[in-house]
């Protein structure tokens, strides 16, 4: 209880959230995707990676639209072009996974040294 009553003193619990968190945490995304892709030997782990890319330009397209009333519908839009093709490169990306299990019985990035169909 002393803690509410803390937090509505200091008015803690009413602060605005701006263009800068958004930001911030498509950034955080975008990074956390960067640090997955360059550190994984996995080729699902990879997939990850690019889904959080994909993911941090959502939230900076969707934070703009927001915050910028010239781009009103035009981030969520883009956004939602970002969304379908994060789903069909998902998709095309796990056939070409499976794919390469069949063949080579790993999912190991680094064994993709030869690429004969």
């Amino acid at each position: 209880m002393n803690f509410f009553l803390f937090a509505a003193e200091t008015n803690l619990l009413q602060t605005d959230i701006t263009l800068h968190h958004y930001l911030l945490l498509g950034a955080i995304l975008f990074v956390c995707g960067i640090v997955c892709m360059a550190t994984k030997r996995n080729a699902i782990g990879v997939l990850m990676g690019v889904e959080l890319v994909l993911n941090g330009a959502t939230v900076n397209f969707v934070s703009f639209a927001h915050f910028n009333p010239t781009f009103d519908i035009e981030g969520q839009i883009f956004a939602l072009f970002v969304i379908v093709m994060a789903a069909a490169e998902a998709a095309i990306a796990l056939a070409i996974v499976l794919n390469f299990y069949n063949n080579h019985f790993t999912v190991d990035v680094d064994a993709a040294e030869e690429l004969k169909g």
